[in-house]
């Protein structure tokens, strides 16, 4: 059964996209975007969306950077990075400013994430 929560994914990666659906639309309603841009464009046309996770080494604009952008208009998203590689200094960064509130590894651990965000969404912004 579905939670009512909406998740935005951005990831250029088509299989991540799709993996991600299929690991994550059971309980949440997900929508997902192959790039920043088209993550810009998909928060603007659904304003229903609560949280955001994003990849980070994305062509064109970064995980963080497209966070950034975000966050400049929107304040009321809790903000993931994914990544298939180890934390790095961004995303440490990041962490410590409070643009994101956690960041996860590839492969997705859903348990991982879904207690992440149940977490978050109990607790106040």
């Amino acid at each position: 059964m579905k939670s009512g929560i909406t998740i935005l994914y951005v990831d250029d990666e088509h299989a991540n996209l799709m993996s991600f659906n299929v690991l994550f639309s059971e309980k949440y309603n997900i929508i997902t975007g192959e790039s920043g841009y088209v993550g810009l464009h998909l928060i603007e046309k659904n304003p229903c969306i609560d949280v955001i996770i994003s990849d980070m080494k994305m062509p064109g604009m970064n995980g963080i950077e497209f966070i950034q952008k975000v966050k400049e208009r929107y304040t009321k998203f809790h903000y993931y990075i994914l990544t298939g590689y180890e934390k790095i200094p961004e995303i440490d960064n990041a962490l410590r400013i409070g643009l994101i509130d956690n960041y996860f590894q590839k492969p997705f651990n859903f348990k991982e994430i879904e207690s992440a965000i149940t977490k978050r969404l109990n607790s106040p912004l």
